[in-house]
């Protein structure tokens, strides 16, 4: 167990910097020196040893140091050739002087950049009375608030209380401390007192209780924002919830709501402070949970054609083990049911007495009554959701059992069934809306006026294929059955409506006869087949067509397939064995979180669109859509347990993290953090990791937990959640079991952000964003179709793509350069910007050397007297900034209304466009070639379109952040904090994805 005293006051930050640091210190030209950094004693001046300088030039006093930063945010760590090699969470740079020189320093490890950079910032704001300071912090809210925990246990006033009691109470308040752990700590302590007994004093207690319940990373993060004091103020916690966390519409009263709901102290809860207890219970709480819980509810378009949403889909659902030996049971429809599983299988034979029962023919899996099941369907069927659940019905009864189904689902399912007759008419299913509370039956069905029709074996037989394969073994098979023709019951087929059963051929020949009500199963080998070899047929396929995907025969264990590979093609029904936990059920019950478990998710819209260019093996960036970058800090873990399963000696865990990003293959990516050795209550890992991601609606994070120090198993835990359901800010991650249970205590705090990937190319090394010049900006470019009359329309559009390009970026790379001089990196929001700059901005005597005047739409900087260059500078790149922020927004709607009116003169095209294309002379492959281009340009263009509108939305945003920021931090020129930016003449309509839609004009 470790043994390094905590940090938990400014006052551990300052004895640490007295007894000092080894840091590195970086200059330019990669040039790093070790040196020895220290605090003198009278916390006047920071020192260095050894250096060629004398003793009175290897040192800067403290009063000349103008602010502290984080990570690798200046000059010379931004022009240094080694730079790639720092640990941004260990870098941090020292700016003093009249002139605003840097101290560029590396620690060995983020905690000890992190007491730097605290007791730097405590010294700077407190100067010459630290020490008053220091001294009446020990004597502070929270030391207060123990003392009182401790005299309320002793209740005869004698100085001390048992050790018992003492470790219930400290239990009780971290409930993820194990008591063993408490109970040491107190022993630890009393040994180095030489002390005997168990009776613990006030002191010990306070001391113990400061160990073990203050969590550095937090306390680190509070004084970040509480302006150096050891809580939080209702405007601090304003400040935060608004700047880190991103919640709109905060307001004191809220801030209070927080503190009176999580701070433990009376005195806290009474002055309107948040301590490092209640700032810590904060955090820890589901309003801080990774999870939006926006999504925890249904919040998507439920109007959509059925086939325009991916199924929660259970393969072969009453099956809870093996798929050739194991038993067959109901409370496989119940698990899957209660979680949430739209889709469900019931594989039908003749049954003795009768009665059908349910098994996987040709094997030794044992059978349950048809009867039953459908009596538990009835029960569950909406237990976790109001939406359609599709019965996969695999029939291979006799015509006298088939009856006998067909009184069965009648009287228990009654109105439930639904039975309309598809619509000749319509082109698509209908809506999960319109089919709520219903049951579709998927399977064979009769074609009119029929009374019964001899045919083949269903398309998912698996048990006979899986019988061939194991007959191999020459194992016995009582439950063998030779393949034969059956005969299809009418009264069956007609509860058969939108979800016909049909045999698939080939893609052509679906587009041109098959009926939207029909529905073609996969066997995963050839679903993964068409994936690979037809990726762009087989998304246009399912843009209209219900596609299901089953495991292969092959997986006779009832491992799972992975269902990224069929969800990025568009396949709507993937059947997942829901009785096998690991990786991909972790990612078919992740994804389906994310509108509120109701088993149903739209599908991304570039593959729904009818005219839309998408390829399922796309290796990079998606036409039309804009990479975003996912930044993720994974700060520590709290009470990670010991791998189930695991040999490994005693209780100590060697914890290491893995975050995997699972979408199309362009985004496939994972990355692993160091291993923290011997500690599984509370390792502090601080490494940030950066992800591209090319098609955020299909892509998930999934946080895994593995144990270093393992004999067996090493998985501890996993968190697995859409990208769309991030939060971002400080979160905390609940961890799950192996089976999905949640695990007591069990966390991740991670920091969270995502930003728009600008100007093209590959990211930056380091994660800034790259900044090109116009000259060298990459333009996204439309395809000729050889068509003289389409090109003609696409070829006026190519310059309203560069109009668009040049003000998105021109914005972007503006307020990159802005955050630079601010000494922040591209995660950091233009809020935090001007938060950042305000100290800097005030003169000795705290008046304003700028201020903004935020009377007009576009807030200035004003100059309040002489100031420093380096301000001046601030102020241009402000400057600059606000005029390409003003260029876009009042640009932004023409140039957007032009693109709309490109698209739509094209689309005029679609529909006659083979025709078109054949009287131009153009013949197969170079017609279908054209298609594709169109079907390309037009995506261009909504993509580009769309991405102009959001700029403009973000501009706007940013707008707000710099009126709020300088209200909130008095920078604002006085009479103008009330001024709120005018609002613009009117929002950017949404593209339509017809020619004949409407545009709002």
């Amino acid at each position: 167990m470790p043994t390094e005293k905590k940090i938990s006051s400014a006052s551990d930050c300052i004895n640490s910097m007295v007894e000092g640091s080894e840091l590195k210190k970086v200059r330019s030209n990669s040039r790093i020196y070790h040196r020895y950094f220290l605090l003198d004693a009278d916390m006047q001046s920071l020192r260095w040893e050894p250096s060629k300088k004398d003793s009175e030039k290897a040192k800067i006093d403290i009063k000349s140091i103008k602010e502290v930063r984080t990570g690798k945010n200046t000059d010379i760590f931004r022009s240094n050739g080694i730079s790639d090699q720092i640990s941004e969470d260990c870098a941090f740079s020292v700016i003093y002087g009249e002139n605003y020189e840097s101290l560029d320093l590396v620690a060995n490890s983020a905690d000890i950049a992190n007491i730097w950079v605290t007791g730097l910032r405590y010294l700077i704001s407190y100067g010459k009375h630290t020490l008053d300071m220091l001294e009446s912090s020990q004597d502070n809210m929270r030391t207060s608030w123990v003392s009182q925990m401790f005299s309320e246990i002793d209740v005869d006033s004698i100085g001390h209380i048992t050790l018992c009691n003492a470790v219930q109470c400290i239990r009780n308040l971290n409930p993820g401390l194990k008591i063993s752990k408490i109970e040491l700590k107190f022993k630890e302590l009393h040994k180095s007192k030489d002390k005997a007994g168990t009776e613990v004093t006030k002191e010990e207690f306070i001391e113990v209780f400061h160990e073990l319940c203050t969590r550095p990373e937090i306390y680190f993060l509070l004084v970040q924002f509480s302006s150096n004091k050891e809580f939080l103020d209702t405007k601090d916690l304003m400040m935060f919830l608004e700047a880190e966390q991103g919640v709109a519409h905060i307001n004191e009263e809220i801030s209070l709501e927080i503190i009176h709901k999580y701070e433990p102290s009376k005195e806290g809860q009474e002055k309107g402070w948040l301590s490092i207890d209640g700032f810590t219970n904060y955090l820890m709480s589901p309003d801080c949970y990774i999870f939006d819980p926006e999504h925890k509810k249904v919040c998507q378009d439920m109007k959509q054609p059925l086939s325009h949403y991916f199924i929660n889909s259970s393969h072969n659902t009453y099956l809870i083990e093996d798929q050739f030996r194991g038993p067959s049971d109901i409370t496989g429809y119940i698990r899957a049911l209660k979680m949430g599983c739209r889709s469900v299988e019931l594989d039908v034979w003749d049954g003795p007495d009768n009665e059908p029962v349910i098994y996987t023919g040709h094997t030794m899996t044992s059978q349950i009554v048809f009867r039953s099941v459908i009596d538990i369907i009835n029960k569950y069927a909406f237990f976790a959701s109001e939406y359609p659940l599709i019965l996969c019905l695999e029939n291979h009864c006799s015509i006298k059992q088939q009856k006998v189904m067909v009184q069965h689902m009648k009287k228990i399912l009654g109105d439930k069934l639904y039975t309309t007759s598809p619509n000749v008419e319509e082109s698509y299913l209908p809506s999960p809306d319109v089919l709520k509370g219903k049951i579709l039956i998927k399977a064979k069905k009769l074609s009119s006026n029929c009374s019964g029709v001899e045919g083949d074996v269903t398309d998912e037989d698996e048990g006979a294929e899986m019988s061939q394969r194991m007959g191999k073994e020459n194992v016995e098979q009582p439950n063998s059955v030779p393949v034969k023709r059956f005969q299809l019951c009418k009264e069956l087929s007609e509860l058969v409506s939108i979800c016909k059963s049909v045999q698939f051929k080939e893609f052509q020949v679906s587009f041109q006869v098959q009926k939207y009500w029909e529905v073609c199963s996969f066997n995963e080998v050839l679903a993964s087949k068409y994936a690979n070899e037809n990726p762009g047929d087989f998304v246009n396929y399912n843009k209209r067509f219900l596609a299901r995907v089953f495991p292969s025969p092959m997986r006779i264990d009832s491992s799972n397939m992975n269902p990224q590979d069929f969800w990025k093609c568009g396949c709507q029904i993937v059947a997942m064995n829901f009785q096998t936990p690991g990786l991909m059920m972790d990612l078919n019950i992740g994804w389906f979180r994310q509108n509120g478990n109701c088993g149903y998710v739209l599908r991304p819209a570039i593959m729904r669109e009818e005219v839309s260019f998408f390829s399922a093996n796309t290796k990079d960036s998606v036409p039309g859509v804009s990479p975003q970058l996912l930044h993720i800090k994974i700060i520590s873990g709290q009470n990670f347990p010991k791998p189930k399963g695991s040999g490994a000696k005693g209780d100590v865990v060697d914890p290491y993290i893995y975050v995997e990003i699972h979408g199309i293959p362009a985004d496939c990516a994972e990355q692993r953090t160091k291993t923290v050795h011997q500690n599984g209550d509370a390792p502090i890992f601080d490494e940030s990791f950066e992800f591209q991601i090319n098609l955020p609606e299909l892509a998930m994070v999934r946080f895994v937990v593995l144990d270093d120090d393992y004999i067996g198993d090493e998985f501890i835990g996993q968190y697995t959640i859409p990208f769309e359901c991030l939060q971002t800010g400080y979160r905390h991650v609940p961890l799950q079991s192996l089976t999905g249970e949640v695990l007591a205590h069990a966390s991740l705090f991670v920091h969270v952000a995502i930003t728009n990937r600008r100007g093209g190319g590959k990211p930056h090394k380091r994660g800034l964003s790259v900044r090109k010049g116009k000259k060298s900006r990459e333009y996204a470019s439309l395809r000729t179709l050889w068509i003289k009359t389409v090109d003609e329309v696409f070829k006026n559009a190519q310059p309203l793509i560069r109009d668009a390009t040049d003000l998105r970026e021109n914005m972007q790379n503006a307020v990159v350069s802005f955050k630079e001089l601010c000494g922040l990196s591209s995660v950091a929001n233009l809020m935090q910007c001007v938060l950042a700059v305000s100290p800097r901005f005030l003169g000795p005597d705290n008046t304003p050397l700028v201020v903004l005047n935020l009377s007009e739409s576009y807030p200035t900087m004003e100059l309040q007297g002489i100031v420093p260059e380096v301000l001046k500078k601030i102020v241009t790149t402000y400057d600059m900034m606000i005029q390409s922020l003003k260029a876009l927004i009042e640009n932004a709607d023409a140039v957007y209304e032009k693109i709309v009116h490109c698209q739509k003169a094209a689309m005029e095209f679609h529909e006659h466009l083979h025709s078109i294309g054949t009287k131009e002379g153009l013949k197969e492959r170079k017609l279908q070639k054209a298609v594709e281009s169109f079907t390309w340009n037009i995506t261009i263009l909504k993509g580009q379109a769309d991405l102009l509108k959001y700029a403009k939305n973000e501009t706007l945003e940013n707008l707000k952040q710099i009126h709020y920021a300088a209200v909130s931090c008095g920078l604002n020129k006085p009479g103008t904090e009330n001024t709120e930016a005018q609002r613009p003449r009117r929002s950017l309509e949404v593209i339509p994805e017809r020619a004949n839609d409407e545009t709002g004009e």
